[in-house]
């Protein structure tokens, strides 16, 4: 009886909390599970940084566990049933396509069947956000055992840096997934990457604990600077507003606006998130980067955010080039560079576009966002391209006068258009984007279907022939 009260009271002071900060009671168990990885960091540095590889994975698969079970309780075996049955076809089926196919097929049919059981009508924090984020480290791990069973000559330079040419033991794979830093919300990292950061090899000191200190509370400092803005800016832009009756009566100039503003607000949550799970990785030293030419460490092994480019650039490629960048990286790897027997770069990108899109999950909002980028990536590619290969608009893009003005305009019509998508994937309910593109005249489909349309037919006008060949080269 003691114990019950004991757990209802910790669940109603959460609760409690939650609620004075304008916050779900799971939100909160997330940050807090991302904040705690700072403290388990230090633990490993200072007491388990010279024990035995098999402590520490110990170690890691405990820690990952309670963090599984404080977020989800029971729910936990969700993630444990998945990691044992991957090991499980590791060890069975061996360096071979068919162990590639059977964990795909299981770790994404379970996700996606997670995804159908648990649906709601709003975003919900549950067992399957962190499970996303497993499955992508599950498959990847089968791509990278496959990978150490071929010839070397038939292996990227990346495929050859992940790939596993051991057999991976119990508690490799268990301490592998649970690892506290990426286990919420990411950053993805390779099995090889994880098992050097056991083995001692991921530090700038050569057997020594890395001194990662100060660049890791530099990363959290950054987190936690995106993460005050959006607490001070996201109750003035809340997402539910744009359903409002209220919102289809403001002027289009003032919903185009809204959009814009609530977009870039809404990106900042898991900017904030990323930031700080990144300071836990560099902590432990996993995010060790080898050293620049003037011998300085790296610390970016593990950088979701490149974060000037995220502010600064006017380019839809740069922001998305910017934004989440490990699971980029492990979509490139694993699903767009293994597709080249298509034989199409852009059939190729539509495929991965569509992957992250039923990863995500299985609403319809999804499927129109990235369906809504890989257009925007299209028409972008194509119009820099008459930009940089007809001189009169080269030359007005580069003079220095015009450069401010036109930088300001661009930028307007960038982060209009990036949050543009976001809405469908913030509201993934069918009737509910459709009211809300609706109330602005679906003018982002609009805009990038005519310039897909209009944009061939100016390149053959505006750009020389000589331009168009070099450019074919």
């Amino acid at each position: 009886m003691a114990e019950s009260e004991l757990v209802s009271g910790a669940d109603g002071w959460l609760s409690a909390l939650a609620a004075s900060l304008g916050s779900s009671e799971p939100a909160l168990r997330l940050v807090i599970s991302i904040f705690l990885g700072y403290p388990f960091a230090l633990l490993y540095r200072y007491i388990l940084f010279d024990q035995s590889p098999s402590a520490i994975h110990i170690y890691h698969t405990v820690i990952g566990l309670w963090i599984a079970y404080f977020n989800f309780g029971g729910q936990l075996y969700h993630s444990l049933l998945c990691v044992v049955v991957q090991f499980l076809v590791i060890r069975l089926m061996g360096k071979t396509v068919t162990a590639v196919l059977t964990s795909f097929i299981f770790q994404m049919g379970y996700l996606l069947g997670g995804y159908y059981c648990t649906a709601t009508e709003q975003y919900d924090i549950k067992w399957t956000m962190p499970h996303c984020v497993l499955t992508l480290k599950l498959v990847g791990l089968a791509f990278d055992y496959y990978d150490g069973g071929k010839d070397k000559t038939r292996l990227s330079k990346e495929q050859e840096v992940s790939a596993i040419q051991a057999v991976p033991s119990f508690l490799e794979v268990t301490g592998f997934s649970y690892f506290y830093g990426g286990f919420s919300v990411g950053p993805q990292f390779t099995m090889n990457n994880y098992l050097k950061l056991i083995n001692r090899e991921m530090t700038d000191v050569p057997g020594q604990r890395p001194n990662c200190i100060v660049p890791a509370l530099t990363r959290l400092s950054v987190g936690l600077f995106f993460m005050v803005i959006f607490l001070l800016t996201s109750g003035y832009v809340p997402v539910e507003y744009l359903l409002t009756d209220e919102f289809e009566n403001q002027p289009f100039w003032y919903r185009c606006v809204y959009i814009a503003a609530w977009g870039k607000v809404a990106l900042y949550k898991y900017v904030s998130c990323w930031l700080i799970a990144e300071g836990v990785c560099i902590m432990t030293g996993l995010a060790y980067n080898g050293k620049d030419e003037t011998g300085k460490a790296k610390w970016d092994g593990c950088a979701n955010m490149k974060v000037w480019l995220f502010e600064t650039t006017p380019l839809f490629t740069g922001t998305i080039a910017s934004f989440n960048i490990n699971t980029n990286a492990w979509v490139a790897r694993h699903i767009f560079k293994r597709l080249k027997f298509l034989g199409n770069k852009l059939a190729s990108q539509a495929f991965t576009l569509l992957f992250l899109a039923v990863w995500h999950g299985l609403h319809s909002g999804y499927f129109m966002c990235f369906f809504l980028e890989f257009i925007t990536v299209v028409v972008e590619k194509q119009e820099l391209e008459v930009v940089q290969g007809c001189t009169p608009l080269k030359k007005i893009i580069d003079n220095p006068i015009l450069r401010p003005p036109l930088y300001i305009i661009q930028q307007c019509i960038h982060w209009l258009f990036m949050s543009y998508p976001l809405v469908a994937f913030s509201i993934f309910s069918w009737e509910k984007w459709v009211k809300v593109y609706s109330s602005v005249y679906f003018c982002g489909h609009i805009f990038f279907f005519v310039l897909l349309v209009i944009l061939p037919f100016l390149r053959k006008v505006l750009v020389p022939r000589k331009s168009k060949e070099k450019k074919s080269e």
